[in-house]
């Protein structure tokens, strides 16, 4: 699936995004990623510890099973999801490169997703969920077409926060 993104926000090219299997190479890329603080919490362990303790993307089953990755028209990682499968629901995880955080590509690259999403299980709700502090991610998923539905706190990499439950409600054509 591609997707170019339009977005008035991000001024330099139009980036074309591209879904494909999250390769080995993805993941131990996608652990040398370094956020700047608050966005830090967000960092994966290294890449040998997730393999040898077949933690989440390390895991080759679960990798092949729910995870996907983003790339440009140069097949350069720019992000990646986890299409995460419930009783009526596939929920997605979110990672966007630190260095492309911050310059508009939020809501397309997460429609995107959502739009693989829904073309793997058309009859699963989408939804995903954010920290609620995190509120330029929230402003991202809003203009991809998600919208908060629920508000709770939950466990998180900081102990318990508030987080909320953003459904995707898409309100353009071809959704």
């Amino acid at each position: 699936m591609k997707h170019v993104n339009r977005s008035t926000y991000y001024k330099r090219n139009p980036i074309q995004m591209t879904i494909r299997p999250l390769e080995i190479q993805h993941a131990a890329e996608i652990c040398d990623w370094v956020y700047e603080p608050p966005y830090d919490i967000y960092r994966w362990p290294s890449w040998e510890h997730m393999q040898k303790d077949e933690i989440e993307f390390g895991d080759p089953v679960l990798r092949a099973l729910q995870y996907i990755a983003i790339v440009d028209d140069s097949s350069a990682l720019i992000g990646f999801a986890q299409l995460f499968p419930m009783t009526g629901v596939t929920r997605l995880g979110l990672g966007l490169r630190p260095d492309l955080c911050s310059l508009g590509l939020g809501p397309a690259f997460s429609r995107l997703v959502a739009l693989e999403a829904r073309r793997r299980e058309p009859q699963h709700e989408i939804d995903l969920e954010v920290l609620a502090w995190n509120t330029r991610a929230v402003r991202a998923y809003e203009r991809g077409g998600f919208r908060i539905t629920d508000t709770y706190a939950r466990p998180s990499q900081i102990g318990y926060a508030e987080c909320h439950c953003m459904v995707f409600e898409p309100k353009g054509q071809n959704d």
